[in-house]
């Protein structure tokens, strides 16, 4: 869920700005799932085809590369987070669910 609070134009799928969640940094691709009121969480839009500064949202995001966090709900300092794109902050929001990737580790890897 997060809330778009500065950016110039629009955010629609494919989206791929820095999301800083404690002190990671890593790019993730954006799919915007719903567009919801901001003051009572009520849904207005399923798939809208893009958000504005202002709007409520909730977004899948994707990691390019390995990001550590949880939901808000279990651990709240990695269930926060901020997007970052053109050197300002874009939007803020809070993660509520989380889809594990099981990675194999090869011998060599383990200490």
């Amino acid at each position: 869920h997060c809330v778009i609070l500065n950016h110039p134009g629009e955010i629609s799928n494919g989206y791929c700005p820095v999301v800083d969640c404690h002190t990671a940094h890593v790019a993730c691709t954006f799919t915007v799932k719903e567009k919801k009121d901001r003051r009572t969480g009520e849904v207005l839009e399923t798939n809208p085809k893009c958000v504005k500064t202002g709007d409520a949202c909730t977004v899948e995001m994707k990691p390019t590369k390995g990001f550590c966090v949880e939901k808000f709900e279990e651990f709240p300092p990695l269930g926060r987070f901020a997007v970052r794109d053109m050197k300002q902050t874009v939007a803020v929001g809070i993660i509520t669910s989380v889809v594990r990737k099981e990675v194999e580790v090869d011998e060599a890897d383990d200490w």
